[in-house]
């Protein structure tokens, strides 16, 4: 195991309590166990018993990323995280990538223009699980959530913040509380490593401004050369809110791999986006019916409006989370949608705060939402769900959300 000795002088022969035994705190405990088969590990799932563990007698608390800060309030021992660990070991060969929205399919499309880089992280695989993957020359492209970077020791080599908006509020105590967990990507940092972040966000240009950064920061889009330019019309990915994530994949995969940006060029057309992500479902009935549920702010549903023009019939809402919807029925009332479906919480809040004329239909169960979308959308226009919501009230996680929406489309005779 390349630096396991690293690794083994961090986790071997502690009292260590994990918090929370998710897919995360169970790839924890397979690692420790690794390194240190009689290792004493206490396990604490739940509000309850995580409550009551963190006053007991440990040398490290190892918090899982669902698990929220407050609930290390009382904690006797220091709290750390699986991320926290693996950038101690591994910093310096990792790419991390975070922001609100797009995280994903940058971290995703870094990976595939760098063919010696390993992908782990919030995209689903938790970074101890590539451990063994790691060798000498490899890179680590991860994606990381605000949960996944609340306590960091240390940042990673390349850092990259795509945006700031609104999200986790139900999380936090504020939503300065969810930028500054963002920031630790970049805040433990040293002077030779490098932030990249998106100079046109706003909330996200000033906060960092204001902020001790240490690595050199590389705002962007600034100036884009000639042959970024010809990468950017290579990429496949649909619609203009891709292009600021696009070319800092470029610009990072360049300065990590020592290689110009023109050589991505045949590995960037061949790039793919996401599921869930602005997705073609089908077209059904003259219509084109696209699946974007990993939008769960108004900021993605706007873009994904911008993105594809047509959208006769937009799905919209599911759990509430107390986000400020007016910008999103703003841009509504200036670009109507002529069929817009509220769900859940969420879509009754957004429902009011509309004042556009629409054909609405306030409806929770999917397998009536998408026959009335076939019924009232006109051929030749596209159906969108983009709920700027999240789906905890009705499903597991947006995965299952779009796949449950594709399911219907296909299901329509």
């Amino acid at each position: 195991m390349y630096r396991q000795e690293r690794l083994t002088s961090l986790l071997a022969g502690k009292r260590i309590l994990i918090a929370g035994y998710g897919r995360e705190g169970r790839s924890t405990e397979h690692m420790i166990r690794r390194l240190d088969a009689n290792a004493h590990i206490t396990i604490a799932d739940g509000n309850e018993a995580i409550a009551h563990e963190v006053t007991g007698s440990y040398d490290m608390i190892v918090k899982s990323p669902g698990v929220p800060m407050r609930m290390m309030a009382g904690a006797t021992a220091p709290v750390t995280s699986q991320t926290d660990l693996f950038l101690q070991v591994f910093a310096d060969i990792v790419i991390g990538v975070t922001g609100t929205k797009g995280k994903s399919t940058t971290a995703s499309l870094i990976h595939h223009l760098l063919p010696n880089s390993i992908l782990a992280g919030n995209i689903g695989i938790p970074l101890f699980d590539i451990v063994n993957q790691i060798a000498e020359g490899s890179l680590v492209v991860a994606e990381l959530s605000c949960h996944q970077l609340e306590v960091l020791h240390r940042s990673p080599h390349f850092a990259v913040v795509l945006n700031l908006f609104q999200e986790h509020l139900d999380h936090y105590d504020d939503y300065m509380g969810y930028k500054m967990a963002k920031m630790q990507i970049g805040l433990h940092q040293s002077a030779d490593d490098h932030l990249f972040y998106c100079s046109t966000n706003d909330e996200l240009s000033q906060l960092i401004a204001h902020l001790p950064m240490p690595g050199h920061l590389h705002p962007y889009p600034q100036t884009i050369t000639a042959d970024e330019q010809r990468l950017l019309e290579a990429c496949p990915l649909v619609g203009g809110h891709f292009r600021d994530d696009t070319l800092v994949a470029c610009r990072v995969a360049a300065l990590a791999s020592g290689q110009p940006v023109d050589s991505f060029a045949d590995r960037m057309a061949s790039f793919h986006g996401l599921h869930h992500r602005l997705e073609f479902i089908a077209d059904k009935r003259g219509i084109s019916w696209y699946d974007d549920s990993i939008s769960t702010i108004p900021e993605a549903t706007i873009a994904a409006l911008n993105a594809l023009g047509n959208v006769d019939t937009l799905i919209l809402g599911g759990f509430d989370r107390g986000i400020d919807y007016s910008p999103l029925a703003r841009h509504l009332s200036a670009h109507p949608v002529r069929n817009i479906v509220l769900v859940g919480d969420a879509g009754r809040r957004i429902g009011e705060l509309l004042h556009t004329g629409a054909n609405l239909l306030y409806e929770n169960d999917y397998t009536r939402i998408v026959p009335w979308c076939a019924a009232h959308t006109r051929q030749g226009t596209a159906c969108l769900l983009s709920p700027a919501a999240a789906s905890y009230d009705a499903f597991n996680n947006f995965e299952q959300r779009g796949d449950f929406f594709a399911q219907q489309i296909h299901l329509l005779p």
